[in-house]
């Protein structure tokens, strides 16, 4: 694994409901967000708030805990960013589920003020299709997404959560 860009930190706190900002890109060398925004969850991870996640094929769940961005591509979905899991049975099946962040146009305030959630994807990070591409040129290409939910099972697992601080100490970069 090589995390060519550590300064920046995606976060997706999916505790939150699906119609507040709920997806920030943090530029950790100079402590400030970069972007703030709407992101959806998979259709199988439930309505408004998301609370089941999955790593299975065919879930349609998002997936938690960390990722690796990746390349660039444009797709079925227009211009998306391949995430590589790093969580061993949580989230390493992400490039087999085609699980990447992506525009949808049932990501917008006016979808949440309609339905009173935003739509929901196949399990991907779905955002707003007007801020689509900046995020992903900005964050693609090694940074690193740590996708949050407080399931307690997974925080007791994880060999990142305490390591947040320094990418070195989780053993991400040399």
């Amino acid at each position: 694994m090589d995390v060519k860009r550590p300064s920046l930190l995606t976060v997706i706190d999916y505790s939150l409901p699906s119609t507040q900002a709920r997806l920030w890109v943090l530029d950790l060398a100079r402590r400030r967000p970069v972007f703030r925004e709407l992101v959806a969850h998979g259709r199988g991870s439930g309505e408004d708030r998301a609370d089941r996640f999955s790593n299975d094929l065919g879930s349609h769940q998002s997936s938690l805990g960390l990722f690796l961005t990746g390349e660039v591509y444009t797709g079925s979905n227009g211009y998306s960013l391949r995430l590589d899991g790093l969580e061993p049975g949580v989230n390493d099946r992400a490039r087999e589920r085609a699980i990447v962040m992506h525009g949808a146009p049932y990501v917008s305030t006016a979808v949440a003020r309609t339905m009173g959630r935003l739509g929901r994807s196949w399990g991907c990070p779905a955002l707003r299709s007007g801020v689509a591409r900046e995020v992903i040129d900005a964050i693609k290409g090694g940074s690193l997404v740590f996708v949050y939910y407080p399931d307690e099972r997974w925080q007791q697992s994880s060999r990142f959560l305490g390591s947040c601080g320094d990418v070195r100490t989780a053993g991400l970069v040399d």
